[in-house]
């Protein structure tokens, strides 16, 4: 996303992830939604720190939007449990904006698509030998 990212910027990028990850992860636990994943795939903050765009990924895909209407819904809350958690290393945390990571559905498309290909040349290939 960003080019050039600074090493604060970088290592900034990192604390969010993973402290983020723990925290989502507390929240499911808390809440009903046992089978339910969400992973941190990126974090990307801008250079003077005030928004960070969190790049999710949601498995069952099928509740991403659900998931990520609350996630935008409970930001303050969610931001404010983070400030709690990262106040001896950051002073001001940033604007959070989630995102929903679907790189894994658009790989998942592509393997079916693939795995479909495959299947349809394996069937050729029994039709020509039945043939002979």
């Amino acid at each position: 996303m960003f080019k050039n990212e600074s090493p604060r910027q970088k290592k900034f990028n990192s604390l969010l992830q993973k402290e983020l990850a723990i925290l989502l992860q507390n929240y499911i636990r808390r809440g009903s939604n046992s089978n339910l994943i969400i992973s941190v795939t990126k974090v990307y903050v801008t250079p003077d720190l005030s928004l960070a765009k969190i790049y999710i990924s949601v498995f069952p895909s099928n509740k991403s939007l659900l998931v990520n209407k609350n996630l935008e819904k409970n930001g303050s809350k969610i931001k404010y449990d983070l400030s709690q958690k990262l106040k001896n290393h950051i002073r001001k945390i940033p604007e959070l904006n989630f995102i929903l990571d679907d790189s894994l559905d658009y790989i998942e498309g592509i393997e079916k698509s693939l795995k479909l290909s495959q299947d349809s040349e394996y069937n050729k290939n029994i039709l020509k030998n039945k043939k002979t």
